[in-house]
């Protein structure tokens, strides 16, 4: 039999609902696990053991009372979830992991962390990231690196790397994380877990530390895509706060992906994303993957898109601008420590960002790179109109060795050279795991269309309920 903190959300919901065990119990159960394995990994920033244990205790007494009715109007009650330390949680230290904001203890509650907190979740702690999310690997936190569970001496990705080292090695239930190219995606992949980075504006950024405003997205990281759809369910939707949140209505993603069927369904292997430099056990497992589809009723169909490389270029010059802009207001006197402890990345990228905007080089630099941003939309646009996902490995590679990321100046663009292209265009995509190359987890991801989140998790349910790769675990 499992021990609590292994169960996925929905197995967990089940058990509480049936009253085989208690909140208390799941929550000392993640608990126990962190003060076990987090002193090697080092998944998190902040654990709330006492707030913890307090909003478990709340949960079993109004279960107690209403019975399994109240999952009616509080869907997530009892069910204990690290969140990334760049969601502003009200009272709780959230550092963004940088030294800047070491101290700050916002006022307020960003829109996701307070929707779940509406829907009854228990906060175990905040995890580790790249500073202000200024990376892919977890290892330009001003704190400590965080590593990867199927290897200690192998990132685990990032930004959102201690949010999916934490669902990873069953530290908790789920994670939240957040994506402004790869950063929930590309972790999930190298942890061997479940990442989906929805549609630009379809889940609020607000009280989310900005990065690049223009395609920051949060969304969950969990065990199975079952349980990543039903977290969407609640944390998407329209935020008076968020000018750009979409007012489209959510749909129950959960329910449309019980009821989707894969005959019929086209899916695009995007030519360009398999041209690129790809390490040869990835190229395999994808490969394996959407053969696997095949069998199982879907068309595969060769397409052509635009080379993801020529995203490198329009990303970095979008992103330094944005990071340039947003970091501007960190002057010290409203968040705490002053500028001089900015670390070396955020140094680097608002340098590069400020230049990129300034008399003279705007016109060359970030003008012609919403001009190609606007070819990669219209691209992808062509590519739905005869596709309904489109597949590609997540990553070019498995996971690298720590320090690898101090050997190239743009680290983080070449690894997340394959998810880039949609995140600059606003997609939706989910990174499942699809099997192992030299004993580290390969990702697959789906890319679907704007607003076509429950596509790209009906695909990866059908394949998740026909294959074994989402159960795979590492042994720390």
């Amino acid at each position: 039999m499992k021990n609590l903190n292994e169960l996925t959300l929905l197995e967990a919901l089940e058990g509480l609902k049936r009253r085989e065990f208690s909140s208390i119990d799941l929550t000392k159960s993640c608990l126990s696990r962190i003060k076990k394995i987090d002193k090697k990994i080092k998944a998190f920033v902040t654990i709330t053991e006492e707030e913890a244990l307090k909003s478990a205790a709340e949960a079993d007494e109004v279960i107690g009372k209403e019975g399994a009715i109240i999952f009616e109007t509080k869907p997530l009650l009892g069910i204990p979830y690290a969140c990334k330390d760049n969601f502003s949680t009200k009272g709780i230290k959230t550092t963004a992991s940088s030294n800047v904001l070491k101290n700050y203890v916002p006022p307020f509650e960003s829109t996701v962390t307070r929707k779940l907190k509406e829907a009854g979740t228990v906060l175990l702690g905040k995890t580790n990231m790249d500073a202000f999310a200024h990376g892919s690997s977890t290892e330009t936190s001003d704190f400590f690196e965080t590593r990867n569970p199927w290897d200690l001496k192998k990132v685990p990705g990032g930004s959102s790397g201690g949010s999916a080292v934490a669902v990873s090695s069953d530290m908790c239930i789920f994670a939240t994380g957040s994506e402004t190219a790869g950063s929930i995606r590309g972790p999930a992949a190298w942890c061997g877990v479940t990442g989906l980075k929805p549609t630009y504006g379809r889940v609020s950024r607000y009280g989310v530390i900005a990065m690049a405003s223009s395609t920051d997205s949060p969304g969950p990281i969990a065990k199975t895509v079952n349980d990543a759809a039903y977290i969407l369910n609640i944390i998407a939707g329209k935020d008076p706060l968020d000018a750009t949140s979409s007012p489209k209505q959510v749909i129950n993603y959960l329910l449309k992906s019980e009821e989707f069927n894969l005959k019929g369904i086209r899916i695009g292997k995007p030519k360009s994303y398999f041209e690129i430099e790809l390490e040869e056990g990835v190229r395999e497992k994808v490969d394996e993957a959407t053969e696997k589809l095949k069998s199982l009723g879907a068309e595969i169909v060769d397409i052509d898109l635009i080379s993801p490389k020529y995203s490198i270029a329009v990303y970095t010059i979008l992103q330094r601008s944005e990071v340039s802009s947003n970091l501007a207001r960190l002057d010290g006197i409203r968040y705490g420590n002053d500028r001089t402890n900015f670390g070396f990345e955020a140094k680097k990228r608002i340098m590069l960002g400020t230049y990129s905007l300034s008399a003279g080089y705007y016109d060359a630099f970030y003008e012609k790179a919403q001009k190609v941003r606007t070819l990669i939309i219209n691209d992808f646009n062509e590519a739905f109109k005869n596709v309904d996902v489109l597949a590609a490995p997540t990553m070019p590679c498995v996971a690298l060795n720590l320090g690898e990321s101090d050997k190239s100046a743009m680290f983080g663009e070449l690894m997340d050279v394959l998810t880039e292209p949609s995140s600059v265009a606003g997609l939706p995509g989910v990174s499942i795991p699809c099997g192992l190359s030299s004993g580290m987890p390969v990702g697959i991801q789906f890319i679907g269309n704007h607003f076509d989140e429950s596509k790209i998790i009906g695909v990866s349910k059908v394949f998740q309920e026909n294959t074994n790769f989402c159960k795979l675990k590492p042994k720390i």
